[in-house]
C-alpha cells in the first residue's frame, strides 16, 4: 500500500486556505478532551466530572501554545527572522513535547482552581492525550512532513521532491513515521484503559507515569527513523533527550506512586 498526500489544502476562498491540518487537528482536540471526560467519569464516579468541560478551552489554548512556543525555540534562527511566522498555526509546527509539558502543567493549575484531583484529572486525560496524537499525526501525512528514511516496503509514503530533504532528493518513497506513531498511540491508549481499570483507584498518577513511559520510548524508535530532527544536540535529537527524561521521571514517578501505597497499607 503506498501512501501520497493529496496537499496539504482543503479548499480556498478568496485567497484564505483551509488546511488539511488544521481541521485535523481541531478534530484530534475534541476528540481528546471528550475520551478524557469520558474516562474520569467512568473511573471516578464520586468526583464532579462536568467541571472538565468548564476549563478544556483554556487547556486546549495553554497546550497549542506550549506546542508552538516548543518548535519555535527549536528553531530559533528563522523565527527570529520570521517573527510572526510564530503566529502561522495553520501550516504546522507544533512538537508533542512542548504540548505534553504545558498540557501537564495547566492541568496541575486547572485542576487545583476547579477543586478536582490532580492526579485522576492527570491519569485520565493522558487517555485522550494518546487517542489525540493518534488522529493529530494524519495532519504530518497532508503535510508531508515528519516522514521517515527512504524504503520500499509495500507501506511506503511517497513524497514529492518540494518537501525532501536535500540529501534524499532522488529518493521517491519514505517511512510513514506518521502511521507508525499513530498505530503505537492507539495501542498505548487501549493499554492505559487497562491500568486505569485495574489500578486507577489504587494508584493515582501511575497511569500518567506509564503513558510518559510508553509514549516515549515509541518516540525514541520513531526519531530514530525520521530525516527531519528539528534539533541535534550532539548528534543526539532532542526528542530523544527529552524522551529520555521523560521515561526516567515516569519511572521514578511510577516507583514513588507504588511505595507510597505500600507504606498506607
Amino acid at each position: 500500500m503506498i501512501f501520497q498526500s493529496p496537499g496539504d489544502i482543503v479548499f480556498s476562498i478568496g485567497g484564505f486556505s483551509i488546511y488539511y491540518y488544521g481541521i485535523i487537528m481541531a478534530f484530534a482536540c475534541f476528540i481528546g478532551v471528550w475520551t478524557s471526560y469520558k474516562v474520569f467519569r467512568c473511573f471516578n464516579k464520586d468526583k464532579n466530572f462536568e467541571e472538565i468541560w468548564d476549563f478544556a478551552a483554556y487547556l486546549l489554548i495553554f497546550g497549542f501554545l506550549g506546542a508552538r512556543l516548543y518548535y519555535c525555540m527549536l528553531n530559533p534562527v528563522y523565527y527570529f527572522y520570521n517573527p510572526l511566522e510564530i503566529l502561522n498555526f495553520r501550516e504546522g509546527g507544533l512538537s508533542i513535547h512542548g504540548g505534553i509539558i504545558a498540557g501537564i502543567i495547566a492541568l496541575v493549575l486547572l485542576s487545583k482552581k476547579y477543586k478536582l484531583p490532580v492526579l485522576n484529572t492527570l491519569d485520565a486525560f493522558v487517555c485522550g492525550t494518546a487517542l489525540a496524537q493518534s488522529i493529530g499525526r494524519w495532519g504530518n501525512f497532508f503535510n508531508s512532513e515528519a516522514f521517515g528514511t527512504p524504503t520500499n516496503l509495500p507501506w511506503k509514503l511517497y513524497i514529492s521532491p518540494s518537501h525532501r530533504p536535500e540529501q534524499y532528493i532522488s529518493y521517491e518513497y519514505f517511512h510513514p513515521t506518521f502511521l507508525y506513531e499513530g498505530l503505537s498511540d492507539v495501542l498505548i491508549f487501549f493499554i492505559l484503559l487497562v491500568v486505569m481499570k485495574k489500578y486507577s483507584s489504587k494508584y493515582p498518577g501511575l497511569t500518567l507515569c506509564i503513558y510518559l513511559v510508553l509514549y516515549s520510548f515509541v518516540r525514541i524508535l520513531i526519531e530514530s527513523l525520521r530525516v527531519d530532527s528539528a534539533l541535534d544536540i550532539y548528534g543526539v535529537p532532542i526528542a530523544k533527550i527529552i524522551s529520555v527524561i521523560l521515561i526516567t521521571c515516569g519511572i521514578i514517578g511510577s516507583v514513588t506512586i507504588i511505595k507510597k501505597n505500600f507504606r498506607h497499607i
